[in-house]
């Protein structure tokens, strides 16, 4: 089997950590292992496969002989660095925002539109998903495929990780101030997020939805390759370490039966069916945490319309939501295209 030459970039953060590891557990040919990141992680080494590698500073020279780069280091260093890491031929999967609309940029989930990825000769670069855009295609893929999916109304639970170490600890330390009867420090989030739920992710924009909102609007649109599908979402920071949920409403072209349902999802690449309420079993942040499927279950008709279904769906944000589907990206490129 062939190995590449694969780099990391935002190596130190919460999602580059995660990479890491992912290229570890799944076993990905990596010939040799770049880490990339600012100056302010000089002199951190991360194990790899039992031997810890150095971190280096990002700068413009870094891609030399670098054949796959997993960027997660923030849009505006992707922006910068990305096209750069393309011209010296290394093929992009960039877990930020900066490309996903781009038209001349595939935005991938590999269970999903895995064709896409063979636009990526255009620019060298390919986009991972928003997090909570990821988990939900996945569940809603075999469903469109088979009645087609009209309109989705989506709310978010989504945890504090989202946002990096920074929020984790935040959440952590908040809770143990409040816990002991001391003040709470507010530095990350706008408000306290500790015991508490905050309807904003992201910047709000002119038509009153957040950007992280508008994300889940023109992604899926975008993944499926269909601008005629309605969606709708609000999304929510809630006291959760790892893990997203989500509540999901589909209005179908054709009528679809919950168990129908149950039977696609059931057989569904990266889904796990967990439907038995009589039971107290549905998926839970906590199922998610750590794994690289979406679960979903409370699948239900939604008796206010004709065609509707509800559906809960929970996936690791960290894992599938960013370092498993960037990783997945690459097996399939170098599997079909390199």
């Amino acid at each position: 089997m062939d190995s590449y030459n694969v780099a990391v970039v935002g190596a130190t953060g919460a999602v580059g950590n995660e990479m890491i590891r992912v290229l570890e557990e799944r076993d990905f040919p990596v010939r040799e292992l770049t880490l990339l990141a600012s100056e302010r992680s000089l002199g951190v080494e991360i194990d790899f496969r039992g031997k810890p590698i150095p971190v280096k500073v990002l700068d413009e020279n870094s891609f030399k002989g670098i054949e796959i780069g997993l960027f997660s280091a923030g849009g505006s260093v992707s922006e910068r660095y990305a096209p750069i890491a393309a011209a010296a031929g290394c093929v992009v999967i960039d877990n930020t925002s900066a490309f996903r609309m781009d038209p001349e940029v595939p935005l991938v989930v590999p269970e999903v539109n895995p064709q896409a990825i063979g636009q990526y000769k255009k620019k060298g670069i390919i986009a991972n998903p928003n997090c909570s855009t990821i988990q939900m295609v996945v569940a809603l893929k075999p469903i469109h495929d088979a009645v087609r999916i009209r309109r989705v109304v989506v709310s978010t639970y989504q945890a504090v990780s989202g946002t990096g170490k920074k929020a984790i600890t935040e959440l952590a330390e908040q809770t143990r101030a409040l816990m002991s009867c001391q003040e709470v420090k507010v530095k990350v989030y706008p408000h306290q997020i500790a015991f508490n739920c905050l309807p904003h992710i992201d910047v709000f924009l002119d038509n009153g939805y957040t950007k992280e909102e508008m994300k889940m609007v023109n992604e899926t649109k975008k993944i499926f390759d269909d601008p005629s599908i309605g969606v709708t979402a609000t999304t929510v920071r809630v006291p959760v370490f790892y893990g997203h949920s989500e509540s999901v409403n589909i209005e179908t072209e054709k009528k679809i039966s919950v168990e129908e349902v149950k039977k696609l999802l059931s057989t569904a690449p990266g889904v796990t069916l967990i439907d038995n309420p009589k039971e107290n079993a549905y998926p839970l942040a906590i199922h998610a945490a750590g794994k690289d499927d979406t679960f979903v279950g409370r699948i239900r008709e939604d008796e206010s319309i004709p065609n509707g279904i509800n559906l809960w769906v929970v996936a690791d944000n960290i894992r599938k939501g960013a370092a498993s589907n960037a990783v997945q990206i690459a097996e399939v490129l170098i599997r079909d295209y390199l």
